[in-house]
């Protein structure tokens, strides 16, 4: 047999997936690390522990499974997306990753946008304002509040390009991550605009595609530290979102796929469409011929994470991972709507469908009569409503019908979960087998691709099994139409009173 080993870096974990040249699972292991909130807005992880967890899932792999390393044909990556490391010319790690929720770089995106025009004439120019966790607001983050890090540095990696360059020395960047500092989509190189933020461009990479080796593939180091060969190819690989879509067998032009994991998004392959729109990017997919239009919403299963902790504690102890059947069985008792109680899943702020540093989570309407359940489905439905505002977004902007899409990710094996989305929606879709290792799967298929062992993207789908249809109950779209208009008005009504409340606690 002949495998690929598909790293999926999370936002919690590294996952590594033993994948078959059949596209069959083999088998996975997982290493957790840290995330650190140094200061309110602030998210950061080491870097180092990215690689001592690739290390330790790799050699798991290889201890579980009792398979020789060199039947190993091709090691990739599939990850976070966002990331901001700063590496010097010996490459040593000169910071901590600000990783992709991290919002602490507001007053460098107003600083920009001033610059080039102000925020209205930015905003006619990109599509979108920059934010404060956007990736060149936070570079010049970098050069403003710490330039002794800045000018040390020879280049700024992200996540995918860190491990790509612990295990081969090389320092570049993948086309897909890149997109999410700017990239020109015609061009496919670096965005020159970038020049004008004051960001210097000679800190970033060269660029590669998905598909392309990586040097000469592991060093005899890195392949010691993860027990695999020497020489094994390394491909450029890809940010998650973009590796999901492919791994969702949804890589062709206007087919839609929705993630669900500690944070969610909803994404369409297209072959056209450039802009920036309500807070959805327009960036380089997986393929180096389609764009990717993505709208990631920064919150969806960490909500579900906090009721549990905090409201399910004691039938935690005792259930451990058999909570998640439990709740699902409590809230079928509830009626359709949360009896009127509505919740905003905007934890850590909002990219899409409305972007904002500001914002937090909200429980609109409470009464006498809620329960603790009404606010487990309420959690549920408001991460639901996050994701028709999205869907009814790309019909409207892009012209996307939205129609029988896939979901991915840890989410969509929550089969109550699954059916208040099919409701609140109003929209058929699948789900796929094996959802959690979708974007590992997704990875794969590049390498494969890389070595010549497939002919193209377009045979993702041949990879994809779907293990379930979700059909909405006709019975149940009246409340959450009627639903649906409050919750778009509460960000609207909200919005000055989140500023008040957070903005100069996270400036």
């Amino acid at each position: 047999m002949r495998y690929i080993l598909s790293h999926d870096i999370g936002t919690s974990s590294d996952k590594a997936v033993l994948v078959g040249f059949d596209g069959r699972i083999i088998d996975t292991a997982q290493e957790s690390y840290p995330t650190y909130y140094p200061y309110p807005a602030w998210a950061e992880q080491d870097p180092a522990d990215y690689w001592n967890a690739v290390c330790k899932t790799s050699k798991r792999i290889i201890e579980k499974t009792g398979i020789s390393p060199s039947d190993i044909k091709g090691v990739v990556f599939s990850t976070q997306a966002q990331g901001i490391i700063p590496v010097d010319k010996d490459g040593n790690t000169l910071y901590n990753n600000i990783t992709w929720v991290d919002g602490r770089a507001e007053k460098q995106a107003q600083g920009i946008m001033k610059k080039l025009g102000g925020k209205k004439l930015f905003t006619l120019i990109a599509g979108t304002p920059i934010m404060g966790k956007d990736c060149i607001a936070k570079i010049v983050w970098l050069k403003q509040e710490r330039p002794d890090i800045y000018n040390h540095t020879e280049h700024i990696l992200d996540v995918n390009a860190f491990l790509k360059f612990k295990c081969t020395g090389v320092k570049v960047f993948e086309r897909s991550g890149a997109s999410s500092y700017g990239l020109d989509l015609k061009k496919k190189e670096w965005l020159s605009v970038l020049s004008l933020t004051g960001v210097d461009m000679k800190k970033l990479p060269p660029l590669v595609n998905s598909t392309d080796k990586v040097g000469d593939g592991l060093t005899a180091k890195a392949a010691e530290e993860t027990g695999l060969v020497a020489g094994t190819p390394v491909f450029g690989g890809c940010d998650d979102v973009q590796s999901a879509a492919v791994g969702a067998g949804m890589s062709g032009d206007g087919d839609v796929h929705i993630y669900l994991g500690t944070s969610a998004w909803v994404a369409a392959t297209s072959k056209t469409a450039t802009k920036f729109m309500h807070g959805a990017a327009a960036i380089q997919s997986a393929n180096p011929k389609m764009n990717l239009i993505a709208g990631i919403t920064e919150a969806a299963g960490s909500n579900i994470q906090w009721i549990c902790d905090q409201f399910f504690r004691h039938e935690k102890e005792s259930l451990g991972e058999g909570i998640y059947a439990y709740m699902d069985e409590v809230i079928k008792d509830i009626p359709p709507g949360s009896d009127y109680l509505i919740c905003t899943p905007w934890m850590l702020g909002e990219r899409c469908p409305i972007s904002s540093t500001t914002a937090r989570a909200t429980l609109f309407n409470i009464s006498p009569n809620h329960t603790r359940e009404h606010l487990m489905r309420a959690v549920y439905e408001g991460i639901a409503f996050n994701l028709r505002w999205i869907l009814e977004n790309f019909k409207n902007d892009y012209g996307f019908s939205c129609k029988n899409f896939r979901i991915i990710g840890g989410g969509a094996l929550d089969k109550e979960w699954m059916k208040i989305i099919a409701d609140v929606t109003g929209t058929e879709f699948d789900v796929v087998e094996n959802p959690r290792n979708a974007g590992a799967l997704g990875a794969a298929i590049v390498a494969l691709i890389g070595l010549n062992e497939l002919p193209g993207f377009e045979a993702a789908r041949n990879f994809v099994k779907i293990s379930a249809t979700y059909r909405p109950d006709p019975k149940n779209a009246a409340i959450y139409d009627e639903l649906f208009v409050i919750y778009k008005r509460l960000f609207n009504d909200l919005d000055d009173t989140y500023k008040l409340a957070n903005s100069k606690r996270f400036s």
